[in-house]
């Protein structure tokens, strides 16, 4: 594909497990509030594609959205725990000036890197720990309301809401996309939670490949790997993006700790 993809956030985690494993696959355009380093782009990246700018600032993002095809938006502040003053102004604030832009711009094509925080309420103590393990069958699927576990999961679930009003009214492909728990090799252990819902890096990258390359209309799904553990269905992500991951949480259960990268929840 010629025409560019704009990835924000890209010096992130989940920026960087795209770049890593999908960085020949499009022409660039990288947004961080920081500038990238050449460590973090890949090497077919050039300095006039690599853009140091707020989210929240209208010029800058107009400036590195221009001609782009598609937006995968990661951007934003990624901690559970964010206050609401920093939540509105990076996570909602910021979100409205990227799909503002997009519509202005022309762009097809809108991957929201929501979060599983945006759902966390489901985990009701009555349901877990079994909903974790694979012999239960409790599934969420994308079709459920948001039911935000903190703050953060309110400015995500906000973000999902911004995606439906901007595909309603100016037909632009929106694709929420609810990230679980993103680790580097492995997943965590003796942490069934965060077994139920890994996302691989090279899935992850996968997973956002196809937001990219399918077509939908506006979609939820969750951005998790084929675990034998899991409560979030990826039988949609199967259908509509055409997702086929390749790792299972399983297949690490009887790993050393010692062997195994900590990793947060998105």
């Amino acid at each position: 594909m010629d025409e560019p993809v704009l990835l924000t956030g890209a010096g992130g985690r989940v920026g960087q497990a795209i770049l890593r494993h999908i960085g020949d696959r499009f022409e660039w355009r990288l947004l961080d509030r920081e500038q990238l380093g050449e460590s973090k782009r890949p090497d077919s990246v050039p300095d006039d594609d690599v853009f140091a700018t707020d989210i929240t600032d209208e010029a800058g993002v107009r400036e590195a959205i221009d001609g782009v095809y598609a937006v995968i938006h990661l951007a934003g502040d990624p901690r559970p725990e964010a206050p609401w003053d920093s939540v509105l102004r990076n996570n909602i604030d910021g979100t409205h000036t990227l799909f503002q832009a997009a519509v202005e711009a022309g762009v097809e094509k809108f991957a929201f890197a929501s979060s599983n925080h945006a759902v966390g309420a489901y985990e009701t103590t009555d349901r877990t720990p079994d909903l974790y393990r694979p012999e239960d069958d409790f599934r969420l699927n994308g079709t459920e309301l948001p039911r935000p576990s903190n703050l953060y999961g309110v400015s995500k679930a906000t973000g999902e809401i911004l995606g439906r009003y901007y595909h309603d009214n100016h037909d632009i492909s929106v694709v929420n996309v609810r990230i679980g728990n993103l680790t580097e090799g492995h997943p965590p252990i003796d942490y069934e939670r965060g077994q139920a819902m890994w996302l691989s890096y090279r899935d992850c990258a996968n997973l956002f490949e196809r937001c990219v390359l399918a077509d939908y209309d506006y979609e939820t799904v969750y951005g998790i790997s084929d675990n034998d553990r899991r409560y979030y269905s990826i039988e949609r992500a199967r259908s509509v993006l055409g997702y086929e991951p390749t790792d299972n949480s399983a297949e690490y259960e009887d790993e050393d700790e010692s062997d195994c990268a900590n990793g947060d929840d998105d």
